[in-house]
């Protein structure tokens, strides 16, 4: 058996063409561009580098680009009063704090200053609580973009078994709600877990966000699953996931490639996001 190969960046240019449509008919109905706030603190290369896809991307699909670059070394409070300048500002629609920022600064406080209907990232304890209560909200970016995917290609959620890997407040842990949201029964598995490979050979839908690389192998895969590796990671070869690419694909049945499988997603759906809250602040949603 070999994997057929899931193309996120195909998937994705069908959300941003999407995207691009609803921002035109947003200004048909009388409603004004969405503004995108992506916030850079600091001159990380790799955080640089996304920001510049974000914002790219965002003036492609027809937003207002909102950029603000706070130096390296600004204080919290500084920080905080940014945010709550575009909080605050009409013409911003959603607000993205790019993390991690600098160790001195408390990031956990600096996205609390983010108004929820303004958290394009979905990290704001108010859009976890209604994603864990299955009430509307803006989702984390990643998780949606995964669903999105298992939709695109016809994965079957209702009664199967899936598998997150991993338990982060930015991933593992939306991930896990969004798939019992759909009926899957769900199982997350982590670094105390005994035996993953085990565990993980329960999954029709095996989601890999540890973090760690190489860490799911063949032998953890059942035959004919779904594996979605979110992981992605700097190796001596180029860009490498948290699963064994080469060895899972003779075993599943459906696997995403890094890059360009679930990466392309999530700007996708920052972009969709943005959207979607500019709408409700106009009053002109669904």
């Amino acid at each position: 058996m070999t994997a057929r190969v899931i193309d996120g960046k195909a998937v994705a240019r069908e959300v941003r063409a999407e995207v691009a449509r609803g921002v035109e008919q947003l200004l048909a109905a009388g409603g004004t561009a969405p503004g995108l706030a992506t916030v850079l603190v600091g001159d990380d290369p790799a955080s640089e580098v996304y920001v510049r896809n974000k914002r790219r991307l965002s003036v492609e699909a027809g937003m207002v680009d909102q950029h603000r670059h706070l130096p390296g070394d600004v204080d919290q409070a500084t920080a905080q009063d940014l945010l709550d300048e575009l909080a605050a500002d009409p013409a911003v629609s959603g607000i993205l704090l790019q993390l991690p920022t600098p160790k001195h600064l408390d990031s956990d406080a600096l996205v609390l200053r983010i108004p929820a209907e303004r958290d394009v990232d979905g990290l704001t304890t108010l859009n976890a609580g209604l994603l864990a209560q299955g009430r509307p909200g803006l989702r984390p970016c990643t998780p949606a973009g995964v669903m999105r995917l298992l939709d695109a290609y016809d994965v079957e959620l209702a009664g199967a078994e899936a598998v997150v890997v991993g338990r982060s407040a930015l991933v593992g842990k939306p991930m896990a709600q969004l798939l019992l949201g759909r009926n899957a029964t769900v199982t997350t598995a982590h670094s105390r877990t005994k035996d993953v490979a085990e565990v993980c050979r329960r999954a029709d839908v095996l989601v890999v966000a540890a973090g760690i690389p190489g860490l799911i192998g063949a032998d953890a895969v059942k035959p004919g699953a779904t594996v979605i590796d979110v992981g992605i990671h700097r190796g001596e070869d180029g860009l490498v996931g948290d699963v064994r690419y080469d060895e899972v694909a003779e075993v599943a049945g459906l696997l995403t490639p890094v890059p360009g499988g679930v990466g392309p997603m999530t700007i996708a759906m920052l972009l969709a996001n943005t959207l979607t809250a500019a709408k409700a602040q106009q009053g002109l949603g669904d």
